[in-house]
């Protein structure tokens, strides 16, 4: 999930390419439950009903196995949850009550081995809840959810488990320890704190009680943005003016999908929302789509989420402060890089004044053009609005850099960019990916690659999910199926990519901009991380990192795109023919173009996510109303009226679909 983040001459940048992480972090870790992660393929299966044997069952296949995405029937997940949990809670109290002395190995490695099957399930039905959320599942996950958290805090409250945990942290640096075992140790042990192993019963009770209530609330928050995301405005072959051809096509496509043949459908996501912003002529049909963009989850009918998120704010603060916490901010942010709010504010604070000076020099030089186009067609001048800014920024670079975007993207065709962040990976890290035929697949857009590292060995394989589809989130993000490890005979990655890239016709080649090529290297970034692992337990692998800290890695990898190797290797037009050297060196002029816009929508969605946050019970402690706060917020910094936060408070899934990026979003500048 990234916010890309580039540092100017003129200011320290946080840009965004377009996507959105979808619920998830960089990394959707297979589990947060103690001891389930996927690791091994030769377990025996939970016993249950025959229905559910394919969830439960060891993965089967080559380099040991892989999820059998063909098989899965969404009926079958909560009987195989009930059946895994239930042999994963055995697991768990034959390890609590081992009259042995408490050791690395009979409690520390025997949590790390235990819930496999609990693990398998997890890591398939996210893939279903991420990619394929439809009406028969959102049944599901609002049942299976509160199950999974109060069978989490079962385990953390557990208290002779704790006292076991703790046992061997206490004894950690005298027990003869390897340094990897002792990070191991202190992981387990600060999770256990973290989620109140110390509290007394009572306020563990409550803690558990507010667990189950967030679990439903996340999942009614994910299952209301991907019904407004799944909308869509219909317009006519007259109301497309200005727009390229490429998206042209993909607009009928999806239009067509939706019954409206001879149409061209806006669907209500990004990928959809920015090229028709930045090209389409129409003002009033900009607008349109514009505001409804911008209203997902805030339109005060079934999929609003603003009630949910005055109550998912209230139950963190309540938690926060049972934990011995004075917000929700600070327990957050406790273990990571920034160590408090203050140091992460203090960080965003110091960008905040130069990002939103450079927007008023954007508004500046976009209302100068627009006068004089007005003047020209003698028409009554305008006044730069959110709907305005994309279609007049590219007359900006134009008149600027004479650079149209429409003229780079016959260079960025989907799989050739596929071809190019092979290459590099080849010769940064010696990988190569080799497609799979036959690998079960969960739609017919995924395709498999084989990956072995520069000896001949496999390490991993990648699943690859380019394009948008209803019940998909939206945006783009990394996945690991299987976490790396060398415990018990080690067992490679399984790693995804997925994206929102809309299809064209049939056969016809997808082209991309110069953002969605820049996020395409940055989640590759993150299976890379994955890919490049060398721990022996799953726990520490790959992407299991702070949040301030996972978004490094994916960051570093974007700065490869716009290398002369890439371009002119692999950033080809249909002739086969590498991007002329001034088309390149447009672009590396206009490298800084549009910073304002894209640090001030980034910086100004972190800071709000940061002081929602900080903001406790609201004022008077009568809650806190997130519309109201948002725009009281905003109007405190200076926001400029031309620019939205990049995720408004209601449609905020890094913030509000779960715990992982709450009081996080700063960390892509963080990491930066």
């Amino acid at each position: 999930m990234k916010p890309s983040i580039v540092l100017s001459a003129v200011v320290a940048a946080a840009v965004p390419a377009a996507h959105v992480s979808a619920g998830a972090p960089a990394s959707a870790a297979t589990s947060a439950t103690p001891g389930a992660k996927v690791t091994s393929s030769s377990a025996a299966p939970a016993s249950s009903s025959s229905s559910s044997s394919s969830l439960l069952s060891p993965w089967t296949g080559p380099q040991g196995g892989w999820p059998a995405f063909d098989k899965v029937q969404v009926k079958d997940f909560l009987p195989a949850f009930d059946a895994a949990m239930a042999e994963n809670q055995k697991e768990i109290d034959a390890i609590a009550n081992n009259a042995a002395a408490p050791t690395f190995d009979n409690t520390t490695l025997a949590l790390e081995r235990s819930g496999q099957a609990l693990a398998r399930i997890r890591a398939i039905y996210g893939v279903w809840t991420s990619n394929l959320l439809t009406d028969e599942l959102k049944p599901v996950q609002e049942a299976v959810e509160p199950k999974l958290a109060a069978f989490q805090d079962r385990i953390y409250q557990n208290a002779k488990l704790f006292s076991r945990v703790e046992a061997v942290y206490n004894a950690r640096t005298t027990s003869k320890l390897t340094p990897e075992q002792q990070r191991l140790t202190w992981v387990y042990w600060n999770n256990f704190v973290r989620a109140g192993a110390k509290l007394d019963d009572q306020k563990k009770a409550r803690v558990a009680e507010i667990n189950q209530q967030l679990a439903v609330l996340f999942a009614k928050f994910n299952q209301n943005l991907v019904a407004d995301e799944s909308t869509a405005l219909f317009f006519k072959a007259e109301d497309m003016a200005g727009l390229p051809q490429s998206f042209l096509d993909g607009a009928a496509a999806a239009a067509e999908e939706r019954g409206h043949k001879g149409e061209y459908a806006i669907v209500n996501t990004r990928s959809s929302m920015d090229p028709f912003l930045s090209y389409a002529e129409r003002r009033d049909l900009r607008e349109k789509v514009w505001r409804t963009y911008y209203s997902r989850g805030d339109n005060g009918d079934a999929h609003d989420n603003n009630k949910m998120i005055t109550e998912i704010l209230a139950l963190r603060f309540e938690r926060a402060n049972l934990l011995g916490f004075a917000t929700h901010a600070h327990w957050r942010l406790d273990d990571k890089m920034a160590k408090n709010p203050d140091n992460a504010m203090a960080l965003m604070m110091q960008v905040w004044p130069a990002a939103i000076g450079r927007v008023e020099q954007e508004v500046k030089d976009m209302q100068a053009i627009a006068d004089a186009e007005a003047k020209a067609k003698k028409q009554k001048p305008i006044t730069i609005e959110g709907w305005d800014y994309r279609y007049y920024a590219e007359k900006v670079r134009k008149a600027k850099y004479d650079l149209d975007a429409n003229d780079v993207k016959p260079f960025l065709e989907l799989n050739k960019v596929r071809e190019a962040m092979f290459w590099q990976a080849g010769q940064l890290y010696g990988l190569t990916f080799t497609r799979v035929d036959g690998a079960p697949i969960f739609h017919p857009d995924v395709t498999v690659y084989d990956v072995k590292n520069a000896a001949g060995a496999h390490v991993a394989y990648w699943y690859f999910d380019p394009f948008a589809r209803d019940g998909k989130n939206s945006g783009a993000w990394e996945m690991a199926y299987r976490q790396q490890d060398k415990l018990d005979g080690g067992h490679p990655v399984l790693v995804s990519n997925n994206s929102n890239f809309v299809k064209g016709k049939a056969g016809d080649p997808v082209y991309l901009s110069w953002d969605d090529v820049t996020t395409m290297f940055h989640e590759f970034g993150h299976a890379l991380h994955e890919m490049s692992s060398n721990v022996t337990y799953p726990t520490l692998a790959g992407t299991a990192t702070a949040t301030d800290f996972v978004e490094f890695p994916s960051q570093v990898n974007e700065n490869w795109v716009s290398t002369p190797e890439i371009l002119n290797k692999f950033l080809t037009n249909a002739r086969g023919e590498p991007m002329p050297k001034a088309l390149v060196d447009k672009i590396k002029k206009s490298e800084t173009f549009n910073t304002g816009f894209e640090v001030t929508e980034y910086l100004a969605a972190a800071l709000v996510d940061m002081k929602l946050h900080l903001a406790g019970a609201g004022k008077d402690g009568k809650g806190i109303d997130p519309d109201a706060f948002e725009r009281d917020t905003l109007a405190a910094l200076k926001m400029p009226k031309e620019i939205v936060m990049r995720h408004r408070t209601p449609q905020f899934r890094h913030v509000f679909g779960s715990d992982d990026y709450s009081a996080g979003y700063y960390s892509y500048l963080w990491s930066e």
